[in-house]
């Protein structure tokens, strides 16, 4: 019987290990948040230990891999703060040092050519689990040179497992980890000599370039088992492995796009920064010391990082803390910063263009600088990403859109409502232009406010009428910063929309 035995409780860092971990993504899809959060964990080792990272992108799978989606895993890396050593690894370029290792591997009997068609591979898979047993395939080629009337080209290669015993190796998550040997049978690690596949490729790289240490998803345990019987046959040296829990949504199921956006170029569009993703994705599935220590930067976080603080649990994806946290950091940026990062949504939306002298607005004209600057200013306390900027101050840029019921305070009568509306129209006009700001307006219209009795009945049609929502910032500051003229037109809106409520229309 023959056990692959790793040590049971090895040092997580031996003495004078140079460390080196690395991301290993493969170009065929947007990059997801959960390959962004690994790519995170081995970023934060490396440089808690001043080790190295380094990225490998996984492109053999020709017909699946895309330049552009290389392009969206290298820039999206980039822009999340994640920065590897030297420069990019390909797959791609070293069939040639995959081929050596295959020949090897054939000459020393420790792989085998499969002639076994698709047909048949499934016909047995089928039978085995039909008698309720593992799929694996025992190959009855594994002795032999070759089939009668068959060629090379017809074949795959596969790794002779002569393992009976156990697989056991140690996690630095989640502890032993034992696995059957017999049950994995006899496995395919080449299309042929030219295209390896996933689990040989992957063993080579990492040693080649002197991985210390593997950092990945839990999913990548079934690999494991594999990539050791091959590390074991080739002689290499066993890499220390960490298995991070799988990124979940709320419903604790894996996270897909039923939950919310997956890809990390989704949340770039949404207006997420890249330090708050950064320091969120650093939290789901690890904690620091002190685990009420939410807002960290990224020198804390490398700091403090370690194995220790990994869960074994999948790490829950909420939305609603992401949006939380992302709101800290839009609320912690000088207002400059904040609108010059607003610019980019308001633009697509139509709302402004860029103008010498300042911006070109559909409602206000031209707009300076400062003022806008005022606008956006009202917002920087409320939003929670900046995409929710144009939704949240459109009402400066487009004529509000409301039911005339909105602009009823509670249950008060719209025959008294009617009048208000008039009375605060007759106030507002009579206004010079000169006065016309935050402190003025309130210092006028809340006297008349309180003596309608509830200054509610006042200032809450008013705010409806400047903005149209249910919620918004303060009447004065809207106003001020809107104009009388459009204030004047907006209030006279909404008395006419109460008459015709109060008409039946």
């Amino acid at each position: 019987m023959k056990h692959i035995t790793q040590s049971t409780d090895p040092k997580l860092i031996s003495k004078d290990e140079k460390i080196v971990v690395r991301m290993a993504p493969s170009p065929t899809g947007a990059l997801h948040v959960g390959t962004a959060r690994t790519a995170l964990f081995n970023y934060l080792f490396a440089k808690h230990y001043n080790g190295k990272f380094i990225l490998r992108v996984e492109d053999t799978d020709v017909e699946r891999s895309a330049k552009k989606w290389e392009k969206d895993i290298l820039e999206g890396l980039d822009w999340l703060g994640i920065q590897w050593d030297g420069k990019p690894e390909y797959q791609s370029k070293r069939k040639k040092v995959y081929k050596q290792y295959l020949e090897q591997m054939l000459k020393g009997g420790k792989a085998f050519y499969c002639w076994h068609t698709k047909d048949e591979l499934l016909a047995e898979k089928q039978k085995q689990m039909s008698n309720k047993e593992a799929p694996r395939h025992n190959c009855e080629y594994r002795n032999k040179k070759t089939k009668d009337g068959a060629t090379i080209k017809k074949s795959i290669i596969r790794f002779k497992n002569d393992n009976d015993g156990v697989i056991k190796f140690y996690d630095y998550v989640r502890g032993n980890v034992v696995f059957d040997a017999k049950i994995i049978g006899d496995f395919s690690i080449a299309k042929d000599l030219n295209n390896a596949l996933y689990n040989f490729a992957v063993v080579i790289d990492d040693y080649e370039m002197k991985v210390s240490h593997i950092i990945r998803g839990e999913d990548h345990i079934p690999n494991t088992p594999k990539q050791i019987m091959l590390q074991n046959a080739l002689g290499f040296n066993q890499p220390k492995f960490i298995h991070i829990p799988l990124l979940l949504g709320p419903d604790k199921s894996k996270l897909s796009k039923r939950h919310s956006a997956t890809s990390l170029a989704e949340y770039k569009k949404l207006g997420y920064l890249p330090e708050a993703l950064f320091n969120f994705l650093s939290l789901l599935g690890w904690h620091p010391k002190d685990d009420e220590k939410e807002i960290m930067i990224e020198q804390e976080i490398i700091k403090e990082f370690n194995v220790e603080g990994v869960q074994q649990s999948g790490a829950v994806f909420d939305i609603e803390k992401l949006n939380w946290m992302n709101g800290v950091y839009l609320r912690n940026k000088k207002i400059d910063e904040f609108v010059r990062l607003c610019l980019p949504y308001l633009v697509e939306a139509g709302f402004i263009k860029s103008k010498n002298t300042g911006y070109q607005t559909p409602i206000l004209g031209q707009v300076t600088k400062e003022r806008l600057t005022k606008i956006l200013a009202l917002e920087q306390e409320r939003i929670k990403k900046l995409s929710d900027i144009t939704e949240a101050v459109d009402y400066f840029f487009k004529e509000p859109e409301y039911s005339a019921e909105l602009l009823v305070w509670k249950d008060m009568p719209l025959a008294e409502l009617s009048e208000i509306l008039l009375n605060l129209y007759d106030i507002l006009d009579n206004i010079e232009e000169k006065n016309w700001n935050k402190e003025k307006l309130e210092k006028i219209i809340m006297p008349q406010a309180e003596m309608v009795g509830d200054r509610g009945k006042m200032l809450w049609p008013l705010r409806v009428a400047l903005c149209g929502k249910k919620a918004s910032p303060g009447p004065f500051e809207i106003a001020e910063l809107l104009g009388k003229k459009p204030v004047l037109k907006r209030v006279k809106n909404a008395h006419n929309n109460i008459k015709k409520l109060i008409n039946g229309g």
